[in-house]
């Protein structure tokens, strides 16, 4: 029996190192997870009634070659599509269609734009719709999209604008200085844009067309009695509704006493059929802008595109009237150009930003990481990566960052967990229980050649 036991003891000894040298061998592979050699000894007729309590043990066998998913040190690559996982959870890759999962993040994009491993896998995740919504639920191969984003036609201007409360009027009629009872009122100052006395201050904004055209839109400011200002405004230099004309829109702001708004009105005269200058809950509204350029005689025409068919918003909620610098101390618009994708960047929620030349980003996907009851259960299947089992359970996939998953760190991998000072400890004990059973099996066979000499 004693051969055996030592037999027992050489095999268990060379699982042990056969573990210890895997791991050592996998000092460098991205998101490696070290494994452990795991024995338990071995009794005959363990089941049996009236054993003796001075029974000798068989010897020793493998109970199981267990996983270590401790987690390995993130480190910067530099490469956007690079991704480790601080944290629980694995990456889901599309294999043919079926799935395997991996620590290993090392991606980069395939002739059609799929995120990928070297080997062609394809990462999933949510796809996202073409306002940069995330869309939850089913999952699909993520693909970074290279087209251009179409442009967007300006719906909406907020601005934060003080208009100087102790500016001097420039009012719209004055006594002709007759001494007339009542009083005759004759036109003072006609607005004119380039003339700068006729007018308090202007502030440009660019706005966009259909077609991704750039114009100027240009408000001007002209303090016209107490608490009373007139806004002009004109696109490019012109009436936005007819490009042959250079009259401007016209619309009034009246302020309370302590400085905000108390009621606005629009000149809604004199525009061409479908076109109008509005006034809701202080937001100027005019529908029906004709975008226009200059044509090849030095025309103003109509350039083909369009304004947004719900009219351009022109906010004044923020607007001021206090006794400081006429200014605008804050500006957005919704309108943009065609973009080009510029970059790419990834968040700690898996998600996939596009940004654009234009100055717009967006979400273009999300990557998606699994869980599972049992990691210990897995399966491996080479490459780094793991198939789920009976044992492991079924996976739990959703974005990182949700429940116990961990988050997702772009520009990083992971490095493999083994920790090579202890693989070699182990490599020396295993060779010393090595020695220590050939021992055995050497000292027992010493024992049988002296009782066969005795015979």
């Amino acid at each position: 029996m004693s051969f055996n036991i030592g037999l027992s003891g050489l095999y268990a000894a060379n699982k042990q190192l056969d573990v210890t040298g895997n791991n050592i061998a996998n000092v460098n592979t991205t998101g490696f997870k070290s494994s452990r050699a795991e024995f338990a000894d071995v009794y005959a007729g363990a089941n049996r009634l009236g054993v003796g309590k001075n029974q000798i043990g068989n010897g020793v066998r493998l109970a199981a070659v267990s996983q270590q998913f401790s987690q390995g040190d993130i480190n910067n690559t530099g490469n956007v599509l690079d991704m480790g996982i601080q944290g629980q959870g694995f990456f889901v890759l599309s294999d043919n269609g079926s799935r395997v999962y991996t620590r290993a993040g090392a991606f980069q994009t395939n002739k059609d734009n799929f995120v990928v491993t070297s080997d062609g896998l394809r990462l999933q995740g949510y796809a996202a719709d073409s306002s940069g919504k995330i869309q939850k639920g089913v999952l699909s191969d993520l693909k970074i999209d290279t087209s251009a984003l179409a442009p967007k036609s300006t719906t909406l201007i907020d601005q934060g604008i003080n208009l100087n409360s102790s500016a001097d009027s420039i009012p719209l009629m004055v006594d002709d200085g007759n001494n007339s009872t009542p009083p005759v009122l004759v036109p003072n100052k006609v607005f004119d844009p380039s003339d700068e006395t006729t007018y308090t201050k202007s502030f440009p904004t660019k706005v966009y067309d259909s077609q991704g055209n750039e114009h100027t839109m240009e408000q001007f400011y002209r303090k016209t009695g107490t608490n009373e200002w007139t806004m002009y405004t004109l696109v490019d230099g012109r009436n936005p509704f007819d490009p042959s004309s250079e009259t401007p829109l016209t619309g009034t702001i009246s302020f309370n006493s302590d400085g905000s708004v108390s009621s606005m009105s629009a000149d809604n005269t004199g525009h061409p059929a479908g076109a109008s200058f509005s006034v809701t809950n202080n937001v100027f509204t005019m529908t029906g802008w004709v975008p226009a350029a200059k044509d090849a005689s030095g025309n103003w025409a109509a350039n083909g595109a369009e304004g947004n068919a719900a009219g351009m918003r022109l906010s004044m909620n923020s607007t001021t009237s206090y006794n400081t610098e006429t200014a605008r101390m804050s500006q957005s618009q919704d309108g943009y150009a065609t973009g080009i994708l510029s970059s790419l960047s990834i968040d700690s929620t898996g998600v996939m930003f596009a940004s654009f030349s234009n100055q717009q980003s967006r979400a273009i996907g999300q990557v998606a990481i699994a869980s599972f009851a049992n990691e210990q259960g897995l399966q491996q299947v080479g490459g780094t990566r793991w198939t789920e089992t009976f044992s492991s359970g079924i996976p739990g996939i959703d974005a990182p960052k949700t429940g116990t998953l961990g988050s997702v760190e772009s520009n990083s991998l992971e490095a493999s967990n083994v920790n090579l000072t202890q693989e070699l400890v182990e490599l020396i004990k295993a060779q010393s229980n090595y020695q220590a059973n050939a021992k055995t099996i050497s000292t027992e066979s010493t024992i049988m050649q002296t009782i066969i000499q005795m015979t």
